[in-house]
């Protein structure tokens, strides 16, 4: 087989690094000092890399972050956030994910609660984790159309899939009966199974009351809050903040 027909055969299995790595080597006269081994080897890592940065750029793409470029090594631990460091430090690890666990952020409007929801998703998905943000009302949205098209069971078993669901926006206003059937089958597929992040302006009590506090709403919580972080943003505002420090003087 000559170098030509070699160099196809590579690219039809899908192995483009691979033969663009072969070419390169096979006319650059220091490769000849290299053994097999070690050239077949930096062929296998290039087309491992570029795997692995594709998958991670997909993962990221598909999530539909509201900013695919936030990130956790640019948080702000200023200490009117009463942002804890370690907590931080100990989700990066993602095993937080591994174990099923869920993450609430509560605070004011502007806090930061998107952006660091997004940082964490963004960081797991560079951790090869699948992730999806959507607002909940887009979700609840998202579930009728879902009805009508008869495609509700399998929408809502793709979503039990998801590494990590990031759900903004949650619970800011009452709900009615089907979301909130929704929502509880949502939690009964994901929680202890897969991660969920909630970020929203109201904690309990008021989570409470926007599902009608009857058994549902206990049932919903009851699955939510066993098995999460709660982290309280404090502070003024991030948006505010950042339009003074960026105001023409």
């Amino acid at each position: 087989m000559d170098r030509k027909e070699l160099i196809m055969k590579l690219k039809q299995m899908k192995l483009p690094v691979i033969a663009e790595r072969y070419e390169m080597q096979s006319s650059d006269p220091d490769y000849s000092q290299l053994s097999f081994d070690e050239r077949f080897g930096e062929m296998i890592d290039m087309e491992y890399d570029s795997r692995i940065n594709h998958t991670i750029e997909k993962n990221i793409r598909n999530a539909k972050f509201y900013d695919s470029t936030a990130n956790l090594e640019s948080i702000d631990y200023n200490p009117e956030r009463q942002l804890n460091r370690s907590q931080m430090e100990e989700l990066a690890t993602n095993r937080y994910i591994d174990n099923g666990l869920n993450i609430i952020f509560v605070g004011a409007s502007g806090c930061g609660k998107t952006w660091l929801s997004n940082a964490l998703g963004v960081h797991a998905c560079r951790n090869r984790k699948t992730v999806l943000y959507i607002r909940l009302p887009e979700l609840f949205s998202k579930f009728e159309e879902m009805r009508i098209q008869g495609k509700y069971n399998e929408y809502l078993n793709k979503l039990g899939k998801y590494d990590l669901v990031i759900l903004d926006e949650f619970l800011l206003k009452p709900t009615n009966e089907t979301e909130r059937s929704d929502l509880l089958e949502l939690m009964e597929k994901r929680c202890n199974k897969k991660s969920t992040i909630f970020c929203s302006q109201y904690s309990f009590d008021g989570w409470h009351q926007s599902l009608d506090g009857g058994p549902i709403a206990d049932a919903i919580l009851d699955r939510i809050v066993n098995s999460s972080y709660m982290i309280t943003l404090h502070g003024k505002s991030l948006r505010e903040t950042y339009s003074k420090l960026n105001r023409p003087k």
